[in-house]
């Protein structure tokens, strides 16, 4: 194994701790759980939501047993997200894992504390909605995804050319 994954380790704890300050911010002072909505500009605004499933709202946690299990898998995927971060040579790689589990673990300890995880970002285009409502954590694992995906296509095109 690698030595300790730092700039991932350090980027995981930044995105934690912006994504629960800013749970704590629409949730105490904007008070937006009895608003519900506040309008920022026209094409986004905080929409209070409880997501008590995964992404897309899919494998609903809606009894304890079903909330622990999600718990337990988030869990899961969270310890491999370390295990891969270790292990990764590319600093590019373990920085999008940093996203990847910062966002993680945020959600992990709403699910833990409250039973769902705080969404607010609601990004419309009149009806349209290209995502449903969302959290900064979601923005980070989406983002980690999205920049491992790339990188790993990038880096075979590469591969390839150089063998060609």
């Amino acid at each position: 194994m690698n030595r300790l994954p730092l700039p991932g380790l350090i980027t995981a704890a930044l995105i934690f701790l912006a994504d629960q300050a800013v749970k704590w911010w629409v949730e105490g002072p904007l008070a937006l759980r009895e608003r519900l909505q506040i309008e920022v500009i026209s094409n986004f605004r905080l929409t209070w939501a409880e997501n008590r499933g995964v992404s897309l709202g899919l494998l609903s946690g809606e009894t304890p047993t079903s909330r622990w299990l999600l718990v337990a898998l988030t869990g899961a995927i969270a310890i491999a997200v370390v295990v891969w971060m270790w292990r990764e040579k590319a600093r590019g790689d373990v920085m999008a894992l940093g996203l990847v589990l910062g966002g993680a673990l945020g959600n992990i300890l709403d699910r833990i504390s409250q039973g769902y995880v705080t969404d607010y970002a609601d990004l419309h285009f009149g009806e349209f909605r290209p995502f449903m409502i969302f959290n900064l954590a979601d923005a980070a694992i989406s983002i980690g995804v999205l920049i491992i995906l790339a990188r790993s296509l990038l880096s075979r095109e590469k591969r390839a050319e150089q063998t060609a």
